[in-house]
């Protein structure tokens, strides 16, 4: 087992690798930005290394920085939390090039899963349910159209380098198809230097449906269900449960075994995520994480485990702690992220807390770096928060989370809860009656 765990991230992820080192006995250094030294994983790591100044590209994201700060610390792995350098294959392998262990998947998987054609064909390969789509990238219109033709109006246009919704167009008709792929183009090469894209069926309205899946390294795998990610804005994932409200347990049982068997057969190390859209009863498989989720959270209530705690256990060469039979599903659990932001224009809200109070209560869980005095910075992501609720059944954790909204206290600037406490008023929602379009809808009809 390790000695001493260095955490390349910053806000309530890494407070949340911190934490399952100290249960476990091990050492943890924070690193942080300049514009961090005051932030609340540096006060509670047992060590600190300042790794740079504020912008991300010149600390979080500065490989050297963060491989420097490990040998002078003697930290022998890096736990990478999501975001930043999570995905990054040349980091890994930097990583291990340095005698360092990466708490994650080797480099190979997650170039693999980097890449989202070769990402496709590799799941198609395994037995993944696919979207009927163009077999690998699309260098022209006129080969758009071809593809287009093929399977059917409406299509979407993704970057294969892509994330978070950039590079991705919809065309309706065949008139929209040019602009739609030439936009498109044009996004993927601004936002990841690369501008290569594919086309997908575009479904109706689909349901966005993550597998939780974990694998020890050594062709053994197992899952953990699913999360129902469907409310989003702009492809951004706003609230997510488990179990699904849709998904049987036949449904469950089966995709589940594709995704575990699937990453068996690759020898797939920790934590990972298989995502599809759902809709009419199938599954059509989008993407792969190879890291821990924001959302990780609901699965670890309905299933008792902790995937940060398995995470450093197989890292380290060890066993799991569970295997397939072992896991069950014990009640339902939502997940709202609190973000900085002024509804309904979403725009990022920084600034200093005046008052900071987290909900409490049986069933109730609040991962937050936040603290009374805190200043949130302007340079990175504006999520601040994650609020994560459990209860007996679907209708019990909706009561519970209506009621830790109303205790939740962020004062001195704006944030996302309004929100939530007006979703938590809609019919459809409460009867989990939603697609990945619902929300935007709601939005432009409550707010024009």
């Amino acid at each position: 087992m390790f000695d001493k765990i260095l955490i390349a991230n910053r806000g309530e992820i890494a407070l949340r690798v911190i934490r399952a080192c100290r249960e476990m006995g091990i050492a943890s250094v924070a690193v942080h930005s300049t514009a961090d030294a005051d932030a609340m994983h540096v006060r509670m790591a047992d060590e600190s290394v300042c790794i740079g100044p504020a912008p991300s590209s010149a600390s979080y994201l500065s490989m050297p920085a963060i491989i420097s700060a490990c040998e002078i610390t003697g930290a022998q792995a890096i736990h990478p939390g999501y975001g930043f350098l999570s995905e990054n294959a040349a980091f890994v392998q930097m990583v291990e090039d340095h005698g360092i262990t990466f708490i994650g998947p080797r480099a190979e998987h997650i170039r693999i899963m980097g890449d989202k054609i070769t990402a496709k064909d590799t799941m198609k390969a395994l037995g993944v349910p696919c979207v009927p789509g163009s077999d690998g990238g699309v260098g022209d219109v006129d080969q758009a159209r071809k593809v287009a033709a093929e399977i059917g109006y409406p299509v979407i246009i993704k970057a294969t380098a892509g994330g978070g919704g950039r590079g991705m167009k919809v065309a309706q008709d065949d008139k929209a198809l040019e602009v739609a792929f030439r936009t498109a183009r044009a996004e993927a090469k601004a936002a990841f230097g690369n501008p290569d894209v594919y086309i997908e069926k575009y479904l109706q309205k689909p349901r966005h449906i993550e597998i939780q899946v974990f694998g020890d390294g050594k062709g053994r795998a197992v899952h953990l269900g699913e999360r129902d990610c469907s409310l989003q804005r702009r492809h951004q994932k706003v609230l997510e449960e488990a179990p699904g409200p849709v998904i049987t347990a036949e449904e469950r049982a089966r995709i589940g075994k594709i995704c575990a068997d699937a990453v068996a057969k690759i020898g797939y190390s920790g934590a990972g995520t298989i995502e599809f859209l759902y809709e009419d009863g199938e599954f059509y498989f989008i993407e792969m994480n190879t890291r821990l989720q924001v959302e990780h959270p609901v699965t670890e209530a309905i299933f008792g485990v902790d995937l940060v705690r398995q995470q450093i256990l197989v890292a380290s060469g060890a066993a799991m702690e569970f295997r397939q039979e072992d896991l069950s599903i014990r009640g339902h659990s939502i997940e709202v992220r609190i973000n900085a932001e002024k509804v309904p224009g979403f725009s990022p809200c920084p600034g200093r807390i005046t008052q900071y109070h987290a909900p409490g209560g049986l069933g109730v869980r609040m991962d937050s770096a936040l603290y009374d005095g805190y200043s949130i910075p302007p340079y990175y992501d504006s999520l601040i928060g994650k609020l994560i609720v459990h209860g007996r059944d679907r209708a019990e954790a909706l009561a519970r989370l209506d009621r830790a909204l109303g205790e939740l206290i962020v004062d001195g600037i704006d944030t996302t809860v309004p929100l939530f406490t007006a979703l938590l008023k809609e019919p459809d929602i409460l009867a989990g009656n939603y697609s990945i379009h619902w929300l935007e809808r709601w939005l432009d009809r409550k707010f024009g």
